[in-house]
């Protein structure tokens, strides 16, 4: 039997975790799925404003992103101790109807950082930063003239 990858999910570093949760539902669509308490080895489904959250999971349709605040990251892997939160890279997402995720985006307020286009190379798509610095891409095909 052969090696067989099943999904690929980004686990971010954030430096508050209940501010990412809310970018992320209400901005963009995603839907909170689990958080982690600090000081607690609990999992909620419902996010508390005066609670304190070290990690939370976010999904929309197929797509999951993990958030896990900064100085539990470095804990957990040491070797993110020190590194800055951001990255120099960009998560590209594939959907569909990116014109209308696109102008509901605008309609939210999110930080669009490229305006929705049609590249060279066939795709529409659009980017945008989030509430931490990181850039995402979302792009479908773009209709062949």
């Amino acid at each position: 039997m052969g090696i067989k990858f099943k999904k690929f999910t980004p686990d971010l570093m954030v430096s508050d975790v209940a501010t990412t949760v809310k970018f992320y539902t209400k901005k963009l669509g995603f839907k909170l799925d689990m958080l982690v308490p600090e000081n607690e080895k609990t999992m909620e489904t419902n996010l508390i404003d005066d609670k304190e959250y070290i990690y939370a999971m976010l999904s929309r349709d197929e797509v999951f992103v993990m958030f896990m605040r900064k100085d539990v990251y470095a804990a957990d892997i040491p070797a993110l101790s020190g590194v800055p939160i951001g990255a120099s890279a960009a998560f590209y997402c594939g959907v569909e109807n990116v014109g209308e995720l696109y102008h509901s985006y605008e309609e939210n307020g999110v930080p669009i950082i490229k305006d929705i286009a049609t590249t060279w190379y066939g795709m529409k798509e659009f980017y945008i930063r989030d509430c931490h610095g990181y850039i995402l891409g979302f792009a479908e095909p773009a209709p062949r003239p």
